[in-house]
């Protein structure tokens, strides 16, 4: 059987409206395809109304608010919603337990939602991230209760999510999408689904177990990378060497298909995936008999770095002088990455509960995040304004690097803390000439790594 509508725009439903549903959602229906997003909870779906953004993704909240009211983006709690679509996408939410383990609660209701529902000739897809052979032996069985087959009733693919936060609605319509399934029909029908909504490439791959396997190499990728960038900068801080000058070097050496690619190291890992994704692979490694001992090393360095974080400003506000238990700290930015308001896993809450614990009081600024929020999360005082968060304090410690700090000139921080103090920089945030300056101005300078 052949997948998706021949001459018309195929609908969508998007099954779960978190982060990933709500930006491919939104994305999908500024580009003219009717999107119907179904998610479990009344209070959410109202909001999703009502055009208020559940997530601090830049351009999503605007977009949303346009679509409000439109044919082209609805939402329901009834999964009734999903009879008149054409494509499935499952995008709901795939934690970890203590173990590393995948939780798969929600993905098998949401199955057992959608198999009495389906329709021959619908595609599902499947973009939740899972360790191989969820789709195969997992999906495919519980969708097949519902009285068809896969492949000649209706395809089934996966095809994992991998958007990077502040990024998001960019590379919905610029990265190619990975495409995994168990037949020619519905890994074909996905590739056309992706070529003709969004006009991306897709890269095709033999299984869905293949492409499971994508999602769960490139997080734990990005955080080993981000580990041994994060042990670099202790070792370059050991010998002091600014440790930017040594990645910009290392990284102009061509390797394999590209150059050496080391990121730059920061105050720790967090969000939703690299936090959960590496130890859901590890996990489903030692389930077979094999040991990822990089996966254990990566998470072990990252989740060390807020205390190390911590254990550097204490100290050169030591050096200045200054008693840490009688200091005042001015945070800026509190997300998990700089350019999003997004506080899951932040290791800015790490810091700043280690710095309150040696006495310090702290004032946290970031433009992004909902001060409520920020309140209720991180316990320190909230500012209202970057003046206020700095003003007359011993310390600013820059934790994510936002682009709205950039309009923050040295001068503007002479004017509003009191010299000496102490400029922390957890982001590589300042470039050389911008270090010279702050000291010029009588600040003292300390960077993760500079």
């Amino acid at each position: 059987m052949r997948f998706l509508p021949e001459h018309r725009s195929p609908r969508v439903a998007v099954v779960g409206f978190g982060y990933v549903g709500c930006c491919l959602g939104v994305a999908l229906a500024e580009n003219g395809i009717t999107v119907v997003g179904i998610e479990n909870d009344p209070a959410l779906v109202a909001r999703l109304r009502a055009g208020q953004c559940p997530v601090p993704e830049p351009g999503v909240t605007e977009a949303l608010a346009r679509l409000a009211g439109s044919p082209d983006l609805s939402f329901t709690t009834d999964y009734d919603g999903l009879l008149d679509a054409d494509v499935v996408v499952i995008t709901v939410g795939t934690p970890v337990d203590e173990h590393g383990s995948l939780m798969t609660e929600q993905l098998e209701r949401v199955c057992e939602q959608v198999a009495p529902r389906l329709r021959p000739g619908r595609l599902v897809i499947v973009k939740s991230t899972v360790v191989p052979g969820t789709t195969r032996t997992l999906v495919a069985p519980l969708l097949e209760h519902g009285g068809l087959t896969q492949e000649r009733d209706f395809g089934l693919v996966c095809c994992p999510e991998r958007l990077a936060e502040g990024e998001a609605l960019a590379q919905i319509g610029e990265l190619p999408v990975v495409v995994g399934g168990s037949g020619p029909e519905g890994v074909a029908a996905a590739a056309r689904f992706w070529e003709r909504v969004l006009s991306v490439p897709t890269r095709v791959l033999p299984s869905s177990d293949a492409a499971e396997t994508v999602k769960l190499a490139t997080n734990w990728w990005i955080d080993a990378n981000v580990a041994m960038a994060n042990e670099l900068a202790q070792f370059c801080a050991a010998f002091d060497i600014d440790v930017t000058d040594v990645i910009g070097a290392s990284n102009s050496l061509p390797k394999g298909a590209g150059n050496v690619n080391i990121l730059q190291p920061g105050i720790g890992v967090g969000g939703a995936c690299l936090t959960k994704d590496p130890w859901m692979a590890w996990r489903a490694a030692m389930d077979r008999g094999v040991r990822l001992r990089t996966i254990d090393t990566a998470r072990r360095v990252n989740d060390g770095m807020p205390a190390y974080t911590a254990e550097m400003i204490l100290e050169e506000l030591v050096k200045l002088g200054r008693d840490p238990a009688a200091a005042e700290i001015a945070v800026l930015g509190v997300a998990f990455k700089g350019g999003t308001g997004d506080l899951r896993n932040t290791p800015v809450k790490e810091v700043v509960g280690h710095l309150r614990g040696a006495g310090a009081r702290v004032r946290m600024y970031d433009p992004l995040v909902d001060p409520d929020r920020m309140r209720a999360e991180m316990g320190a005082t909230v500012a209202d304004s970057l003046d206020d968060a700095v003003r007359g304090t011993d310390a600013v410690a820059l934790l994510a690097g936002h682009p709205q700090f950039r309009d923050v000139p040295p001068e503007r921080l002479r004017d509003l803390v009191p010299a000496p103090a102490l400029v922390f920089d957890g982001r590589s945030y300042f470039t050389a000439e911008e270090i010279a300056r702050l000291r010029e101005l009588g600040f003292h300078y300390r960077g993760v790594g500079r």
